[in-house]
């Protein structure tokens, strides 16, 4: 098998596995991996549960389609992330149901909108950025995803969802994964004066635990 056949493979797993396990819905979410200098990417207006790895969308250099269906146009997210990060090794964004929630609603910090609740929280998804909202697609939303990846590689979009950056396919599973159960802890403690991580804890973690994020 193929490098390229490879990654279109595992693209349709991971996104199979998400789908079934309710971490997107419909048509809802998309997956890049860098290939060669472009992307592969999954095609707009499709399921996670019903993607053919022969028609996802390859792009060039300059974002153009070289081969596959016409791509998410949410790609302009993808390129943004990788323009700031150019060795991440997957991006993947979805809407899930608790994230998009917390999204929802107003935080103290948008530069650490994800409460500190648990260890595996701060070591998967570090500080959680909010942005506020944009439409879908905005050339803006492309700019702010940008600046906000030179310093956060797990974004909220307020009204939207999580982008989330990975050194490969699995860790950026890993860490949306975290995100959204990590958002489902904090909307089951809202209003219950909840416990953090402290400032001190944090630093310990990243001491004992120095994070993979790029």
């Amino acid at each position: 098998m193929t490098k390229e056949a490879r990654i279109r493979e595992d693209i349709v797993i991971v996104a199979k596995s998400l789908f079934e396990r309710g971490y997107t819905h419909g048509s809802t979410g998309n997956i890049s991996v860098p290939f060669e200098d472009g992307l592969i990417v999954t095609p707009t207006g499709t399921s996670f549960g019903a993607l053919d790895p022969a028609r996802l969308s390859r792009l060039g250099p300059d974002g153009r389609l070289i081969s596959g269906d016409e791509p998410t146009k949410e790609t302009v997210l993808h390129r943004a992330v990788y323009a700031a990060r150019p060795s991440a090794g997957a991006v993947i964004h979805l809407h899930g149901t608790h994230s998009v929630a917390l999204s929802c609603l107003p935080v103290e910090n948008p530069n650490n909108a994800l409460p500190k609740l648990t260890a595996y929280s701060h070591m998967q998804c570090g500080n959680v950025a909010m942005l506020p909202f944009f439409r879908p697609g905005d050339a803006a939303l492309a700019e702010a995803v940008r600046q906000t990846s030179e310093t956060h590689w797990s974004i909220l979009l307020a009204h939207h969802g999580p982008v989330v950056a990975g050194t490969n396919l699995r860790n950026a599973m890993y860490a949306t994964e975290e995100l959204e159960q990590t958002a489902r802890l904090a909307l089951m403690l809202r209003g219950c004066n909840a416990n953090t991580l402290s400032d001190e804890q944090v630093a310990d973690l990243d001491h004992y635990f120095p994070p993979w994020r790029i």
